[in-house]
């Protein structure tokens, strides 16, 4: 086992050890909670990613990677004809299966890196995933994505951004250079998981290496977000705070 299984092995523990507080931190409760003025800008920039994937409209069959409690999945629901979603743990489907209630939703607890699709899909959407991707593996996930999509498929992402407030109070970012992070739990367990902050540009020319031609936009603070597959956005890269048009 190399360094990286282990690690990805300690993040997947982590992450259901976490399953019945990972909302605290989208809805900036407890630990996550920083106050008003930057708990405002969290859901004033949570809004903006929305909007965008309202806008890019994710509709036909979707692949959701890494779905988690599901904050994400009743989004896609609004376009998609189906989801396929896709988590190493139980934990979080069950959550997100209460939350969603839908028969649109197939669940599928599976490693996504020993994962393969049995058929291919017109979105792969991933919302703070990519971030938690080894950068050793993120050549080999990115074609692995391309291979999941139908001709003419698109992908949407959305993730974070090196901000000491999108965390929670007691955790400490990873130093520069390094994408390892120990995050603690409420009851003071901790892990190591990957945690990757990409700048946008960065990223996107990491994306263009492998043949994707991606827009990608950041937010004021916490969040970058990307789109790619359409006619409009194929052929740029695009930073910045407007929405993806």
């Amino acid at each position: 086992m190399t360094n990286s299984d282990q690690l990805l092995d300690d993040q997947i523990a982590y992450y259901a050890a976490r399953a019945g507080e990972y909302d605290q931190w989208f809805l900036r409760q407890g630990r996550y909670d920083r106050g008003p003025t930057d708990n405002a800008d969290w859901f004033n920039e949570v809004e903006e990613v929305r909007a965008a994937l309202n806008a890019f409209a994710p509709r036909g069959d979707i692949l959701e990677i890494a779905p988690g409690t599901g904050l994400w999945t009743e989004k896609l629901l609004t376009h998609a004809a189906s989801v396929t979603a896709v988590d190493a743990n139980q934990e979080v489907l069950n959550i997100n299966k209460a939350r969603c209630r839908s028969d649109r939703v197939r669940y599928i607890q599976a490693n996504i890196f020993e994962w393969q699709p049995d058929r291919v899909y017109d979105v792969v959407f991933f919302g703070f995933w990519l971030s938690h991707v080894p950068p050793d593996r993120l050549g080999s996930f990115i074609e692995w994505v391309r291979a999941a999509l139908k001709p003419g498929g698109r992908f949407f992402f959305v993730d974070s951004k090196r901000e000491t407030a999108s965390t929670a109070r007691d955790n400490i970012l990873p130093g520069e250079g390094s994408f390892i992070a120990r995050r603690s739990l409420n009851d003071g367990r901790t892990f190591d998981i990957v945690k990757v902050f990409y700048l946008p540009d960065d990223l996107a020319k990491k994306l263009e290496r492998q043949g994707l031609q991606v827009a990608i936009r950041e937010t004021a603070r916490f969040f970058i977000y990307g789109r790619t597959g359409d006619a409009d956005v194929t052929c740029s890269r695009l930073v910045g705070r407007s929405e993806l048009k």
